[in-house]
């Protein structure tokens, strides 16, 4: 058989899968969407409706209670909780209703799609059909439990950390009463300019977003580069292409969308800069920052012609402390918002990676799973050696927040991490050495924004566990100061072959350490995702520290790990 027959078979081939699961994956999506939609709308907006009052109640304690805020700043914020809480309420609810309708539709029409990546026939077929039907019903749910999670667990633990106070050396953050009324104005003219304008602009450019990005593809499709390079993921591009004016009409929206908080950040500029002209200064300059963004990345004029006038006596440096905002938490520091606002989010119209390229790159969903993986072990391994006992594992597993029973809660994970930064450090890696062999770097690394703010101070804390040196006795002493923090009782009792260093330097360094690990752990606590994947890895601790005790605590602990997640 010739070649140019075989291209052409190979043609018909691709064009009869696109079609087939084009018609198939629509039948999926409108039988299994409006029921995953359902799930995801009717719960995402019962947690937001539900745990309303308990959210406003919780914020206006934390502005009266807090030491960090100076009794103007509090009067501004209080003046601010009506309009930012309205906010919530209405961009949340709009929110889960695109989402939900998004996610229930589309998740089992790409589904079809994916199905083609399989190796025979008979498992193309078998997985057009079966995959994204149960699959998007119960991923509806983990949406919704994860997001019920952020509202009910991680949110008061931000607000306890605000509400914990500065310490004697620490000033509170300052504002002039006189700024108050400036930093209403300047936020309400955000609102009134900026909206608008970035709404403007978007639409304007968005037919030359629509029809860049289509040559984009088509260009990618004649050449056979990018997402088109495998012939199984054919039918997925071709989908793109199709899909092309919804990811404009949702880019559209997301700039409409952040414009809204880049209006509110004008009152941010007149708090730092005590000055109601640079707020107003900032309102203008935004929009020609926008321009200017989008004509880069739309490949147009350089520049903007709009004007774009000086908001700051000086440029803000990037804070690095971001990264590790628990450890800062618990010195009693407060750091002021000093990055800039972001502007709006499209899709990239440069050349595309190749598939391959993109199959070398260290998933996120790997990391979290190798990560409980690790607490998992090194949590039986404490079991074993009776350093954490099964009360330990039942109290934080009854705990209502992250912050009680810390010893499971912060320090198992903490200590688990610590484990996987010396068993990166003896591998000689550059990055991350996972536990089944994968090595994190720069060059592999997710492309997240979640992890792009833990990964080089990692590899920071890395580099400084690496460069002091501990000895046998120091690096035990760590280990017990991670796992138990303050609790001198337990970390006495455990008898690890531990030294407390005598050189008040080097004790100093190895507490230092502990507290930006410690902060780390913490603030990756707050994550979607990682409560509900915790509490897995403390039930099956608590199911292997029944079974190592033996039927005389079976009953008493059994019935705490067979209490459902939520």
């Amino acid at each position: 058989m010739s070649n140019t027959v075989k291209e052409w078979l190979k043609i018909i081939y691709v064009v009869l899968a696109f079609c087939s699961a084009f018609f198939l994956g629509a039948l999926k999506g409108m039988v299994v969407g409006p029921i995953a939609g359902l799930v995801l709308i009717i719960g995402n907006v019962g947690v937001i409706l539900g745990l309303f009052p308990a959210h406003v109640a919780w914020t206006v304690y934390t502005l009266i209670k807090t030491n960090r805020l100076d009794t103007p700043l509090k009067v501004a914020f209080l003046f601010a909780l009506a309009p930012l809480f309205a906010l919530w309420l209405g961009l949340g609810i709009a929110g889960s209703v695109l989402v939900g309708v998004g996610y229930g539709f589309f998740t089992p029409w790409v589904s079809a799609f994916e199905a083609f990546r399989q190796d025979t026939e008979y498992r193309k077929f078998v997985h057009c059909i079966v995959d994204g039907t149960w699959g998007t019903i119960k991923g509806s749910c983990t949406v919704v439990r994860d997001f019920a999670d952020i509202c009910y667990h991680s949110y008061p633990v931000y607000l306890k950390e605000l509400r914990g106070g500065s310490g004697s050396s620490d000033e509170p953050q300052t504002l002039r009463l006189v700024h108050v009324p400036a930093c209403i104005i300047v936020g309400l003219m955000g609102l009134i300019v900026d909206i608008p304008l970035y709404t403007v602009i978007a639409i304007v450019k968005s037919p030359c977003m629509l029809f860049k990005g289509w040559h984009r593809l088509l260009h990618d499709l004649v050449s056979r580069e990018g997402p088109f390079l495998e012939t199984a993921c054919v039918p997925i591009a071709g989908l793109t292409i199709l899909l092309w004016p919804v990811i404009v009409i949702g880019s559209i929206l997301l700039a409409i969308f952040s414009s809204i908080f880049i209006g509110l950040y004008g009152s941010v500029i007149v708090y730092q800069e005590k000055s109601f002209r640079r707020g107003a200064a900032y309102i203008i300059a935004m929009v020609a920052e926008f321009d200017e963004y989008t004509n880069d990345w739309l490949y147009l004029r350089e520049g903007t012609v709009l004007p774009k006038p000086q908001y700051r006596k000086k440029r803000a440096t990037h804070s690095a402390e971001f990264s590790t905002g628990g450890s800062q938490a618990a010195r009693g520091k407060f750091i002021p918002a000093s990055i800039e606002a972001p502007t709006i989010l499209i899709p990239s119209l440069a050349p595309s990676r190749s598939v391959r390229e993109a199959i070398q790159e260290v998933k996120m969903v790997q990391i979290w799973g190798n990560m409980m993986k690790s607490c998992e072990m090194r949590g039986k391994e404490l079991v074993d050696a009776n350093v954490i006992t099964s009360a330990d594992l039942s109290e934080w597993y009854k705990a209502k927040s992250n912050t009680e029973a810390t010893i499971v809660g912060v320090g198992l994970p903490s200590y688990s991490f610590l484990h996987s930064l010396l068993y990166s450090i003896k591998a000689g890696s550059d990055g991350l050495m996972m536990t089944d062999g994968i090595e994190v770097t720069h060059l592999n690394r997710p492309q997240d924004r979640l992890l792009d703010w833990f990964f080089h101070p990692i590899l920071v804390l890395k580099e400084q566990i690496k460069v002091i040196k501990m000895e046998e006795g120091e690096m035990r002493f760590l280990e017990k100061i991670v796992l138990f923090g303050d609790d001198t009782q337990r970390m006495e009792a455990w008898e690890n072959g531990s030294m407390v260093p005598l050189d008040a330097l080097r004790a100093a360094q190895i507490q230092g350490i502990s507290r930006r690990l410690i902060g780390m752990m913490r603030s990756i606590s707050k994550f979607p995702t990682y409560r509900r994947r915790f509490r897995q890895v403390v039930k099956v601790l608590i199911t292997y520290s029944v079974e190592k005790e033996g039927p005389t605590r079976s009953s008493s602990v059994r019935s705490v790990a067979s209490i459902e997640t939520v």
